[in-house]
């Protein structure tokens, strides 16, 4: 009864994960895109690629939460192989995301001491 219930509600929970996501990255996207603008009219400097990467960050954490679940729901070991890369695609993007966003911090400390 039990797995029943979880095939009824997981997909449900899945989509609205993956809708979560696919919501943070457009909004980052349009909000990065008029920050761009406003500084290129005003001519003040703003972090724009930091401001957008860090929603690409936790847009993937939405991501990865519906493909950590995905594997309840998987019956074959090729459904498994699959998921597998794909959570290890995410997380390899996740990680390169994060290292750019501290290495784009560091540089940022650098410029201000100077």
């Amino acid at each position: 009864m039990l797995d029943k219930l979880i095939e009824i509600i997981l997909p449900e929970i899945i989509s609205v994960l993956e809708l979560m996501g696919i919501a943070v990255v457009t909004v980052s996207a349009l909000r990065a895109f008029w920050r761009y603008l406003r500084s290129l009219v005003t001519r003040t400097p703003c972090d724009v690629k930091f401001a957008l990467a860090n929603g690409l960050a936790l847009s993937l954490e939405f991501k990865m939460a519906a493909e950590i679940l995905k594997t309840v729901l998987v019956r074959e070991l090729q459904e498994l192989l699959v998921l597998g890369a794909v959570i290890l695609l995410r997380a390899l993007l996740s990680f390169l995301i994060h290292f750019e966003m501290k290495d784009h911090a560091v540089h940022a400390a650098g410029e201000a001491r100077r």
